[in-house]
Order: C-alpha cells, then sequence, then structure tokens
C-alpha cells in the first residue's frame, strides 16, 4: 500500500484497517459513538491551526479529519446503510440546489442580496422534505429549538439555543440583567457546596456556564473564541511561572503556591496594569 493524492487510496486504507481478522485490532472495535469525540477534536484541531495561521498543520489536519469521515462512512458501509459515495453525492446535490444563481441559468443573475434569502428559502424546503420523510409521531410536535443541532459543541449549542429563543421574546433585554443571573447562579454553586451533592454541583456548574455564555451573546463575543483565547493566555503566563523558575534552577515541584502566584502576577504585569491576585485564585 502506497500513499496516493486519490481519495479511493484512503477509503482502501480504511477498508483494510476495518477487515476482520487481518485489519487493526484498534479499529476493529470502534464504532460510531466511539470515533464521534475523534471527529469533533479534529474539527478542532483544523480551527487551531488556522488561528496560529499554521498551512502546514492545517493540511495535516485537514487530512485527519477527512479520516473521520471516511471511516465513518466505512461503517455505515459496513451496516448497508450508505458508502463514501454516497455522502460525496448528498453534499454536491446540497450545494448545488443551494446555489442555483451559481448553477441554474434560470437564477443566473440573481443578486448578492437575494442570496441569503434563496438560501434560507432552499435550507427550509430541504427541512420540511426531511420532515415528511419521519414516521408521523417524530412530527407530531416540532419545537422552535428542534433545529439546534444536538451534535454540535456544547458551548455553540448553548449559544445557539439561546439565539433561537431570543427570536420570540424569550430573552434578557440587558447585559446587566444576564450579570445578575451569573452571579445568583454562582450562589447556588455555593450552597450546593455545603451539601457536598455532586450532580447538584454539575447541575449549578452547568448553569452558570449556561448563563457566561448568554453574556457573551449579549456583548457580541463568541464564547468559544474568547475561551480558546483565555486557554492561550492562560499557557503564555503558566510558561512564564516555568520559564522563572527554571532560571533559578527550580522546578513547579519545588515551588510553593505563594511563589508561583507571585510569578503569575508578574506575568499580568508585562502585559497589562492589574491588582494583585490573591494566592490562589489564579485570575486570568
Amino acid at each position: 500500500m502506497t500513499p496516493s493524492r486519490d481519495i479511493s487510496r484512503l477509503i482502501e486504507i480504511m477498508a483494510a484497517l476495518r477487515t476482520p481478522v487481518t485489519g487493526c485490532p484498534w479499529d476493529l472495535e470502534q464504532d460510531f459513538s466511539t470515533i464521534a469525540p475523534y471527529t469533533i477534536e479534529e474539527a478542532y484541531e483544523v480551527a487551531d491551526a488556522i488561528t496560529r495561521g499554521d498551512f502546514d498543520d492545517l493540511r495535516e489536519e485537514l487530512g485527519d479529519l477527512l479520516l473521520q469521515v471516511v471511516y465513518h462512512a466505512r461503517m455505515a458501509e459496513e451496516q448497508n446503510a450508505f458508502a463514501f459515495g454516497d455522502v460525496v453525492e448528498a453534499i454536491t446535490r446540497k450545494m448545488i440546489r443551494r446555489h442555483p444563481h451559481v448553477f441554474a441559468d434560470k437564477d443566473g443573475n440573481i443578486q448578492p442580496a437575494g442570496v441569503k434569502s434563496a438560501w434560507e428559502r432552499i435550507k427550509a424546503e430541504e427541512k420540511a422534505e426531511r420532515a415528511a420523510r419521519r414516521p408521523p409521531e417524530e412530527t407530531a410536535h416540532t419545537s422552535l429549538l428542534a433545529s439546534v443541532k444536538a451534535g454540535l459543541p456544547a458551548l455553540t449549542r448553548a449559544m445557539q439555543l439561546q439565539r433561537k429563543a431570543s427570536t420570540v421574546g424569550f430573552d434578557w433585554n440587558d447585559p446587566r440583567a444576564v450579570l445578575a443571573k451569573i452571579r445568583e447562579e454562582a450562589d447556588e454553586i455555593e450552597a450546593a457546596l455545603d451539601s457536598k451533592d455532586k450532580e447538584e454541583l454539575a447541575s449549578e456548574t452547568g448553569d452558570l456556564m449556561f448563563a457566561v455564555v448568554n453574556l457573551a451573546r449579549h456583548v457580541d463575543a463568541d464564547p468559544e473564541t474568547a475561551l480558546r483565547a483565555t486557554n492561550a493566555k492562560f499557557e503564555r503566563r503558566f510558561a512564564y511561572i516555568e520559564k522563572a523558575l527554571a532560571a533559578k534552577g527550580r522546578s513547579l515541584d519545588d515551588a510553593s503556591l505563594e511563589e508561583m502566584d507571585a510569578l503569575w502576577n508578574e506575568a499580568k504585569a508585562t502585559t497589562t496594569a492589574v491588582v494583585p491576585a490573591k494566592a490562589g485564585t489564579h485570575t486570568a
């Protein structure tokens, strides 16, 4: 088996990996549910490479993401559900249908302003067609939130659920009201700490995170992007602690919390003026 620029080679490799007896034991053990987390992870890796502007990494990560598509298609083919070719046909049909101004002569003169409305109209038609194919019991009640896909990352899905609910007026009118809700949720977590009930703490923590996403939406900040930036900031400042200790011939294991906090505040001071944090707070 040799590398190739042809997609058929990747499909052949996946088929070989999934072939009983001669295939890879790990690959043979997997199913849709066990592979799904890797699919999400690879999508994030693509986004990270784009953020860093690293085209070498982007090439590699896009390949890893493509592998996920081939993997799922192979497992579906084994169940006689569909094959990779069906996936390609379905998306090409969808893209042609959604771009009549590009691929159909009758609408070839559509103006840019009309592209979005045509896209939304065609998507609505596709949604109605999918609903018509479902059993009646599945379409008896369609929630306003039904169009928000369940497989989205939690932060993104929270944002979309809130946006959808806001279209009918179910929303806060002021970011400060959302901030008050955040404080309320934090108080509920504090009360839950006294009970030491892990399920309740997890539930209340989820409520707090949902409220923070709501605040992000109201101040026009994407929560995923904002958290990604904070993660990077945390890594930079933690690396400062490691380097500062290493310069003194010491390691993290040798340092006290107070020392690490002091170095953390030094790292913060290199980029912005801040009020010194108390020991153990590790504020961003």
